[in-house]
């Protein structure tokens, strides 16, 4: 294929240390083995390199990333560099005094999730106690002028509570507020039997959506991401597999996405070992999936190939144990039956056989051992 462009979006996963326990955390199971993360100077090289790629846009991420005592120069360098900053976080370590160091730092823009619109449902899905917490960090947020982003992912245990969450994020004051269904990865493949919503419960809350937007008449932006089970049309991989997106892990693994490394047979480099450009362009685990080379039926024949890309390669992976088939999303898939079976029970389930499985570092050790 063509020369790709350059990585116009670096997601920095500073750490896999995180305070909550979230039952559908995208952080790979074995994330406890992760302990060696990059140090200050490696993260300011690794800035310098992508900004020199072309990358413009920094998403700060986790884990929880304020666990980083560097946080601040982080983001000082990332200004000065000419970044537009981002900072994911669930608000844990948000104080007064640290708002303002990065805001003086130069952060542009803070997104702050919670778990649902109530203490008891956003303690329970977290598996700690900060309903009150973000609540109060929503107000620095508000305080230091950067816009009131909120992010809610959303599943079959909190999906019908749609209405209050947006209720919460108006009375919060976000001017954005996005509703992310699930994306079953990592432990929230693990828990897809309790998390995975019915038909029924996701007409109701698009319905309850759209309601809100005619009511707020643009005071406040909505996004519904659309869950691919139910959906049956497949989404490009993070807009194209080594196209746009440059994830650096805590430990220094360059990755096209943030859950690639569970692919088997795929090489991806350390920044520790390589700079970002041979990276990018010569490495074989980002040229492994770009465009459409690697493709076999049903996809290589398709129509929609070039729009596609054949979906999510992680996907393909988690369902189908093959991560060159075509994502089980798609009705073309030789496995698309395996969504339907499950998207059949959830409709159909009375009671969830298996518990939650929350995220947690001796959860996390005992699934690597």
């Amino acid at each position: 294929m063509a020369r790709p462009g350059p990585p116009l979006w670096l997601l920095a996963e500073l750490t896999y240390r995180c305070p909550l326990h979230c039952v559908f955390c995208f952080n790979p199971l074995d994330f406890a083995r992760t302990e060696d993360e990059l140090g200050t100077a490696d993260w300011l090289r690794v800035l310098r390199e992508a900004r020199a790629l072309g990358a413009v846009q920094l998403g700060l991420s986790g884990g929880e990333p304020l666990l980083r005592d560097d946080l601040e120069e982080i983001v000082a360098e990332a200004h000065r560099l000419g970044f537009y900053s981002n900072l994911l976080t669930s608000g844990v370590g948000l104080t007064a005094e640290r708002a303002r160091a990065l805001k003086q730092a130069g952060l542009d823009h803070v997104q702050l999730s919670f778990q649902d619109s109530t203490r008891e449902m956003n303690d329970f899905l977290s598996h700690t106690k900060t309903f009150e917490l973000k609540s109060r960090v929503a107000t620095l947020i508000k305080e230091q002028g950067w816009p009131m982003v909120m992010n809610v992912v959303i599943h079959r245990l909190n999906i019908d509570h749609v209405d209050r969450i947006i209720a919460m994020a108006h009375e919060l004051g976000a001017e954005y507020l996005e509703l992310a269904n699930t994306q079953y990865y990592s432990w929230a493949f693990l828990n897809r039997s309790q998390l995975l919503p019915t038909h029924d419960q996701l007409r109701r809350a698009e319905a309850c959506t759209d309601a809100w937007r005619a009511r707020l008449a643009g005071s406040m932006r909505i996004f519904f991401v659309a869950p691919d089970y139910h959906e049956g049309q497949v989404k490009r991989c993070v807009n194209g597999w080594g196209t746009t997106l440059l994830n650096v892990a805590p430990d220094g693994v360059a990755l096209p996405c943030h859950t690639a490394r569970m692919l088997p047979g795929a090489a991806f480099p350390n920044v520790r070992d390589h700079d970002l450009r041979e990276i990018w362009y010569d490495s074989e685990g980002f040229g492994r999936y770009r465009g459409t080379g690697w493709m076999k039926a049903p996809c290589a024949t398709c129509e929609f190939r070039e729009q596609d890309l054949g979906g999510c390669r992680c996907q393909a992976w988690l369902v189908a144990r093959d991560a060159e088939t075509a994502d089980p999303v798609c009705p073309k898939s030789p496995h698309h039956d395996r969504i339907l079976q499950a998207v059949a029970a959830a409709d159909t389930a009375s009671a969830v056989e298996h518990p939650l499985v929350f995220r947690d570092r001796r959860e996390s050790l005992q699934r690597s051992a």
